[in-house]
């Protein structure tokens, strides 16, 4: 180890005393949060005020890149030091603040070879000064304090051009929020009018139920996890006494309302769901886990806090996150560029970081010394309606995967831009347990979890999800039409999604061209090595998985055409998924329209419950659809259980698709 790297403990041991689910512990967060500042060490610049990892370079350039580097491991630094309280413990990271230190005086420096980028509107260096200016606020008495005032002088320069500046009109606001704010508690100049606009910008964004849009739109992901409440709690922190109270308070309670659902998006093994944009920050989502314990305004037992954070962390630790040379790279459980995105530089997997926030928490808190308990998808089954992003969630303790109904979140701005469709929005469905097809191009001829309409020539996209709202608590509803992707006229598409244990019945109203193909697909299985076992049938498909995990598809109505329906099929590819090297997609298809509207509906299946993975009768027999004297539906799922669509959601069905279905 050089003088100025941390000293990395081996492998710990695990605590299955305290923390019976992972036998993860504070030390284990600790050793991780090392392992990974350490790995940086020999990719720093001489002066220390950049970082250049290999990999790909992200479009604002390698300067740009290297900031990144810098910014996002000193905000993991901080929160290491800043929450060290054991005897001895911050005299033994004294050294990673000098290298900090040293990158500060060598990057606002202007004369330097390493000076770090000018911030400008709508830049990258907003991105990392904000990064900067927490890890700044957290370690105030061991770096800023210490700072000699020419350094200090420059890094309030660096700073200050934010003021001023105009951010991009997303979570970028907060950016200006946090580094003005900042610049207040250390008597530089600021525009409080600024901060106060980006909070007010943040309100806008506001749709209940502790849910944001990242920006005017539809625009659900985890940015709500790791941006919109956690800079918000962090901002408080460093403005103190000038925070308004009954604006903290507002936050602290669209927190807690956040995660009373956020809680479900990790699956028994930890895995985050896997939707949205950014997916390389990986365990980054349980950020806002711990912001709620740290501002106290979470609904969760500090024991659950903990496992759901730690569970995250192991989850990817035992994937092999990160590689073998200690780094993050750019994609999942390994390096794969579909799940970043063109500003992505080798470095941006590095906000990482806020998934180690936990360790400002003392390690007296409850969240480290409570007895870890189950997290909600562990003990029961669950459906949730998320009326804010337009989803339904349902998760199955037996395997415990959960699966998200997307009806709600296209990431589309409100006027059109002619942008393809992002696989991370334009899904109906995504899982803890699986990811989408995400074809480099953005285009694939089939794709996981969408209606499509086929000719010759092109597949019809849904582009800009328009919601039909919901009728019941498993019930959600949206349409879509192609925006010109096909010749002839455009293709309409209703979904009304119906959710019990392991199924979705999706009921679709299609209304296209005499003549076109209708292709339904569901749950692509990624692997690597041993391939899926397919069975299939007229109207019917199951893809099996080495381990169990099964994704099938069954036609429950309108499948048939005028003979007997067509066996699924199962569709594979190379190179296509997060998960793995292989993937294999179940697909229904009918060869041909009839022209005006098709009422067609599916039962679409992703389970590791073996008592339904290896029995395709119990996976899909006993499903039905029919339609009701007063033009509901009426969908009875493969174990009994029924749900009804009332007539007023199909009635808005079939007038935003046109025309009475052709059953």
């Amino acid at each position: 180890m050089t003088a100025l790297s941390v000293t990395t403990p081996g492998p710990l041991p695990a605590d299955h005393r305290l923390s019976p689910l992972t036998g993860y512990t504070r030390a284990h967060w600790e050793a991780a949060a090392d392992r990974l500042l350490d790995a940086l060490r020999p990719y720093a610049t001489p002066g220390l005020a950049q970082y250049r990892l290999p990999g790909r370079t992200g479009y604002s350039g390698e300067q740009a890149d290297g900031l990144e580097g810098y910014a996002r491991s000193f905000l993991l630094a901080a929160f290491r030091v800043a929450g060290a309280t054991r005897p001895g413990e911050r005299e033994r990271l004294a050294p990673l603040l000098e290298r900090y230190a040293a990158g500060l005086t060598a990057g606002t420096d202007p004369c330097h070879p390493e000076h770090w980028p000018a911030i400008k509107d709508r830049s990258q260096p907003m991105v990392e000064a904000a990064s900067v200016a927490i890890a700044l606020h957290e370690t105030r008495p061991w770096l800023w304090d210490l700072l000699d005032d020419q350094v200090r002088g420059r890094v309030v320069d660096w700073l200050a051009d934010f003021v001023g500046a105009t951010a991009n009109d997303s979570n970028w606001r907060l950016f200006q929020v946090i580094v003005e704010e900042f610049l207040a508690s250390v008597g530089a100049p600021h525009r409080r009018s600024e901060i106060d606009a980006g909070l007010a910008r943040l309100d806008d964004w506001y749709r209940g139920n502790g849910w944001y849009t990242d920006g005017d739109g539809q625009k659900f992901d985890y940015y709500n996890a790791w941006a919109l409440h956690l800079y918000p709690a962090l901002w408080a922190r460093i403005a103190g006494e000038r925070a308004d109270p009954s604006l903290t308070a507002a936050h602290r309670q669209r927190l807690h309302a956040f995660l009373e659902t956020h809680q479900y998006f990790f699956g028994a093994d930890g895995a985050p769901l896997h939707q949205g944009r950014s997916l390389t920050y990986r365990y980054a989502s349980t950020a806002a886990l711990w912001a709620g314990a740290l501002v106290e305004a979470t609904p969760l037992p500090p024991g659950r806090t903990r496992r759901l954070a730690s569970s995250a962390l192991k989850h990817f630790t035992d994937r092999g996150v990160p590689g073998p040379d200690g780094l993050l790279s750019l994609g999942w459980y390994h390096p794969y560029l579909p799940v970043t995105q063109p500003y992505s530089g080798p470095a941006s997997p590095y906000w990482a970081a806020k998934a180690f926030l936990g360790l400002l928490l003392p390690d007296t808190h409850p969240v480290w010394t409570a007895t870890e308990e189950p997290g909600p998808v562990e003990t029961r089954d669950t459906v949730l309606a998320l009326p804010g992003p337009g989803w339904l969630l349902h998760s199955t303790a037996a395997d415990g995967i959960v699966r998200l109904v997307n009806h709600g979140s296209d990431r589309r701005p409100p006027t059109p831009d002619g942008q393809p469709e992002s696989p991370h929005y334009a899904r109906l469905a995504y899982s803890t347990a699986t990811a989408p097809q995400t074809p480099p191009d953005g285009h694939a001829t089939t794709i996981d979890h969408h209606l499509a309409v086929l000719d010759a020539s092109a597949v019809s996209r849904r582009r800009r999800i328009h919601r039909l709202g919901a009728a019941g608590g498993a019930l959600a509803a949206s349409w879509y039409t192609d925006d010109g992707t096909a010749p002839g006229a455009p293709a309409s598409v209703a979904t009304v999604s119906a959710v019990h244990r392991a199924w979705e019945i999706r009921v679709h109203l299609v209304h296209a061209d005499a003549g076109a193909a209708v292709r339904d697909t569901g749950w692509s299985l990624a692997y690597d090595d041993t391939p899926c076992t397919v069975e299939a049938g007229p109207g019917w498909v199951v893809a099996r998985r080495a381990d169990g995990l099964t994704s099938a598809l069954a036609g429950l109505l309108g499948w048939d055409g005028p003979a007997e329906p067509r066996d699924g099929l199962v569709v594979q590819a190379t190179g296509l998924n997060a998960y793995g090297q292989h993937s294999a997609t179940p697909a229904l298809v009918l060869p041909h329209h009839p022209g005006d509207t098709l009422l067609l509906a599916t039962l679409v299946v992703l389970t590791r419950d073996h008592r339904l993975a290896h029995d395709p009768h119990a996976l899909c027999h006993g499903a039905r659809v029919r339609t009701t004297k007063d033009g509901g539906l009426d969908l009875r799922f493969p174990d009994g259980h029924r749900e009804r669509v009332a007539p007023d959601l199909t009635a808005a069905a079939r007038e935003r698709v046109g025309g009475a279905p052709a059953y």
